[in-house]
Order: C-alpha cells, then sequence, then structure tokens
C-alpha cells in the first residue's frame, strides 16, 4: 500500500455519506431520485418477455450504444437524432468524457452555485478559470438579465448548469431556458445542462429538450425513472465531440451490456410510464412536505421546490448560530443515531446550514422519516 500515489484531492462529500452511512432498515429521506421499480414491475410496465430476455446475445456493445437504445433516447430527447446521442455508465461516465474533451486550461467557464461535484469537478481539473452563477440570480424561473449578460460573456467556454437543480429543486422556465440558450449561442459558448430530473416539474411545465449543436445535455435512469440500479445515462452532443471522447473510452468502460441496452431501450419507449407513477407520488408527498414545512417553520425555512424530488430545508438553530459546516454533520449524525432516519448534510452542496430532503420515495416511508425528523427537531428545541 506504501507505493500507492496520493489522491489529488478527497472523495465527494455526497458519495462518502452515502457509502458511509445509508444502509438496510433506515428512513432515507435524502434521495434526488424516486424510488426505484423492481425487475418484476419492469418486466410487466415495459413488457419484456422472458423470451426476449433469453434471445439477448451476449456480445459486445459498441463504443457510442446500441443502435436500440440510442435511437430511443433520440426519439425522445433529440429529435431522432441517434448520431448525436451517447450511452454511458449512468450520467457520471456521459460528464467525465465529454468534458475531459470539451475543456482546456484556461478555458473561461461559469458553473452553477452548489452545482452536483462532477460538473463542478472536471472544470476544476482542466484548469479552468471559473465563474459562478450565484443561486440568487435564478428568480422566477429566469436568470437576472444582468446577471447572466456579465457572466455569459464573450471569450466563455462553457456554461454549466443543472436545472432543475439538485439539491434546492430551482429551476427555469421554458421561457427562462430559452433565453439561457440564446444568450450562450449569442457568444459562442456551448451550454452544458445536466437535465437529470427535467422531467419532473412543478411550477411550469416540463423542460423541452433542447439539441443545438452548440449545447451538451445529461440525462439518466437514475433519478425520475426509478432505475438507478440500472446505471444507464447519456449525453446529447454534437457528433464530433462524441468522436472525440471514443479514445478514452476505449481504453476504460469500452461499452454496456447489451442485456442493460435492452432493459434500458425498452424502459425509454415506455417512459411515460416509469415516470408518471413516480411523479404523481412525489407530487403527494410533496403536498405533505409543503404541509410539515409550514407546521415546522419555527425551526426550519425552505424555498419550495419547482421540479425534481429534491429540497434544501435551511435549519434556523444553525443558521442563527452561523455555525461552520462540521455543524450541519453532526446534526444529521445525531438525527441517524437517535432515528435511524437519513439526511445528505449541506456541506455536500455547499449549504452548511440546510440538507437535502428527498419526497421521491414510498410515501408511507416519507411520511415515517419526516415524523422521526420533527420529533428530532422539537426535542432539540425544547433542550435549548
Amino acid at each position: 500500500m506504501s507505493s500507492l500515489r496520493p489522491l489529488r484531492e478527497d472523495p465527494p462529500v455526497l458519495e462518502e455519506w452515502y457509502r458511509r452511512h445509508l444502509g438496510p432498515d433506515i428512513h432515507d429521506i435524502s434521495s434526488s431520485g424516486v424510488h426505484p421499480y423492481t425487475f418484476a414491475e419492469i418486466r410487466e410496465l415495459c413488457r419484456i418477455p422472458a423470451e426476449d430476455l433469453d434471445a439477448v446475445v451476449m456480445d459486445d456493445s459498441v463504443s457510442q450504444g446500441g443502435a436500440g437504445i440510442r435511437q430511443a433516447i433520440a426519439d425522445r430527447y433529440a429529435d431522432g437524432a441517434a448520431d448525436r446521442v451517447l450511452v454511458t455508465h449512468g450520467s457520471s461516465e456521459a460528464i467525465a468524457l465529454t468534458l475531459s474533451m470539451l475543456l482546456r486550461p484556461g478555458d473561461r467557464v461559469v458553473v452553477q452555485q452548489g452545482i452536483y461535484h462532477s460538473l463542478g469537478h472536471y472544470p476544476r481539473a482542466a484548469g479552468c478559470d471559473l465563474a459562478e452563477l450565484p443561486a440568487a440570480a435564478v428568480r422566477d424561473g429566469e436568470i437576472d438579465d444582468d446577471v447572466l449578460e456579465s457572466l455569459v460573456r464573450p471569450g466563455t467556454r462553457a456554461v454549466i448548469v443543472n436545472f432543475p437543480h439538485n439539491p434546492s429543486g430551482a429551476t427555469l422556465s421554458p421561457q427562462g431556458l430559452k433565453a439561457l440558450t440564446e444568450r450562450t449561442a449569442a457568444v459562442g459558448a456551448t451550454l452544458v445542462w445536466d437535465a437529470a430530473t427535467a422531467e419532473i416539474a412543478h411550477r411550469w411545465e416540463v423542460l423541452p429538450a433542447v439539441a443545438h449543436d452548440d449545447m451538451v445535455s445529461y440525462g439518466t435512469f437514475s433519478k425520475t425513472f426509478g432505475l438507478p440500479g440500472l446505471r444507464v445515462g447519456w449525453a446529447i452532443a454534437p457528433p464530433e465531440l462524441i468522436t472525440a471522447v471514443f479514445p478514452l473510452r476505449d481504453r476504460t468502460t469500452l461499452f454496456l451490456s447489451p442485456l442493460v441496452e435492452l432493459i434500458a431501450e425498452r424502459a425509454m419507449r415506455q417512459a411515460d410510464v416509469l415516470i408518471g407513477t413516480r411523479a404523481a407520488e412525489a407530487r403527494r408527498n410533496l403536498a405533505h412536505l409543503t404541509e410539515w414545512m409550514a407546521e415546522h417553520e419555527d425551526l426550519v425555512r425552505w424555498t419550495p421546490p419547482e421540479g425534481g424530488v429534491c429540497a434544501l430545508p435551511i435549519f434556523r438553530e444553525l443558521e442563527r448560530a452561523a455555525a461552520g459546516p462540521a455543524a450541519v454533520e453532526r446534526f444529521c449524525l445525531e438525527l441517524l443515531s437517535r432515528h435511524n432516519t437519513l439526511l445528505v448534510p449541506g456541506t455536500a452542496f455547499g449549504a452548511p446550514h440546510g440538507a437535502r430532503l428527498g419526497f421521491g420515495g414510498p410515501e408511507e416511508g416519507f411520511r415515517a422519516g419526516l415524523a422521526e425528523l420533527s420529533e428530532f427537531l422539537r426535542t432539540r428545541g425544547a433542550a435549548r
């Protein structure tokens, strides 16, 4: 072990937190995705008979993804243009491959505040000059005009955003997304949009799929489809960028299993069913969460999420004390220890006084987790 080279940076807080603390028989109200389907449910809902599974030849696939799954993704998100689709091991691989090819040292890159760790890691690792899009600049479905103009200026290489935002749930309206795409195009920048939860909207209609030549977007089966264990994601990007990633992919993961691609293709063709069922449940949970927040407004404040299935409540006790990052981690560990209930501390997202609270799980389990959190907060309040 002594011969191993030291890591250049620590593991992401989010992944390390789950690695240490996610386990069976807990109230997990921390997730940014809907709860997963069983394989039996997927076979029924997506009409996958045993004969189709038996007919799969366990041969190699291809670097860009098999023709069937690429076309299914393209038909839903890329106007049928399968040559613009790259199928990957989760969206994390899509992010790694495309950003590694797109960015160079010294590039000016705008990155959204509190963005998912992978989306911020690769610009930093590439030695880019980073500018931050403040969370406060995203209001009423649009980015403040002055902020948009000053940040996305000529010479900007890329603008990297995640809407609906994980974990706050803030998002753009279709008009707001149109303004952003037009501004990035006007200055010659590439818009990089992580659209992992774009298909679940609460305030406006679902954001439209955008497949412009100067844009890269990411998707995944993990968040709104209820298939995190499938480990399939994708990038929609200019064909020349997809071709540029092949040398790296050919030396790492190569391609997906044809068995996985078959399941993913059928799931994509039944996306409305899979997403619709879980989205309806998430909206019922959100209604309950809204009532819960009102009942606990002396202890917690929040901005209601406009999309996705998670929120970022701020705990007034920590905010009043101007507590440092370690305090919210102790808070979440105490909640887990005393009430068997899991949240993700805001230190994973640059929010030291809050935590990610997910409402995409089963209704009964979600309500039980909120009840435990309520008891925890009231007990802490009484003790003080």
